[in-house]
């Protein structure tokens, strides 16, 4: 059984779907599976969505995307959320996008900071989306020492993942896993420590291969399995075994 770490079953993309997509899914070796928000809004969503089946898990949180609403109210309302739902296991997503930069730094990283602090002061782990930004990112890590949680989608070096499992952190792999030009994310796959991965979809985006082109979803976790294990020299029971109950650490489930 697997567990999907991260997943947006709360996207437009599912709603002509979504409940017979998600009565499907335990069939499909979906043990467990995590919802977070990228902004108040789908914070919200995604909370309403753990309460519709026993195995979904949600965080909140405000996406680099979304940190220009990032406010004293939002994290009140982000704190209000996590009262009220004891299914709520993290902050985020949340993080630093310097790929684009739709959202100027000087906006995205008091973003960031502030959410880090929200997570110390309730005592949950972070889902952290970073790209492009490792040096910042990195730096607002150390900032929060008492916080640990996951680079989702990491893309950044095998050594930086390193350092972050040494920090206590995890690491997410998605569908790009699976890619053929996957050089460093296949680096840093073989680099970590078993017990510091964990696996994710980031549905309805990156469906790996042979699925690319279409929409993701976690039926296809599977695949990202597949490919670790084969990275590794391991079983793919093993590995849905350990990473299905790192997710569980990771998150206190």
């Amino acid at each position: 059984m697997l567990f999907d770490t991260h997943a947006h079953l709360d996207d437009r993309a599912f709603d002509q779907d979504r409940p017979a997509l998600l009565d499907s899914l335990p069939g499909k070796g979906i043990a467990l599976l995590m919802n977070p928000g990228c902004s108040l809004c789908s914070s919200r969503a995604a909370s309403r969505l753990s309460q519709e089946r026993d195995w979904i898990y949600a965080a909140v949180g405000s996406h680099p995307d979304a940190a220009g609403e990032v406010s004293n109210e939002v994290l009140e309302a982000y704190r209000r959320l996590c009262r009220e739902n004891p299914k709520i296991k993290a902050i985020g997503e949340i993080g630093l996008d310097y790929h684009y930069e739709d959202i100027p730094r000087q906006i995205q990283l008091p973003a960031f900071r502030a959410q880090m602090a929200l997570a110390e002061e309730l005592d949950l782990p972070v889902i952290v989306h970073e790209r492009e930004a490792h040096g910042d990112g990195m730096a607002v890590v150390r900032e929060f020492p008492r916080v640990k949680g996951v680079f989702h989608c990491y893309s950044g070096s095998a050594e930086m993942a390193l350092e972050l499992v040494k920090l206590g952190w995890y690491i997410g792999f998605t569908g790009v896993l699976t890619f053929k030009n996957a050089r460093r994310a296949v680096e840093t796959a073989q680099a970590l420590p078993i017990d510091r991965i964990v696996l994710e979809t980031d549905c309805p985006y990156m469906a790996p291969d042979p699925f690319r082109g279409r929409r993701n979803d976690p039926g296809y976790l599977f695949r990202m399995a597949e490919r670790l294990a084969q990275i590794r020299g391991m079983a793919v029971e093993d590995v849905e075994r350990i990473t299905l109950e790192n997710g569980k650490r990771l998150y206190r489930i």
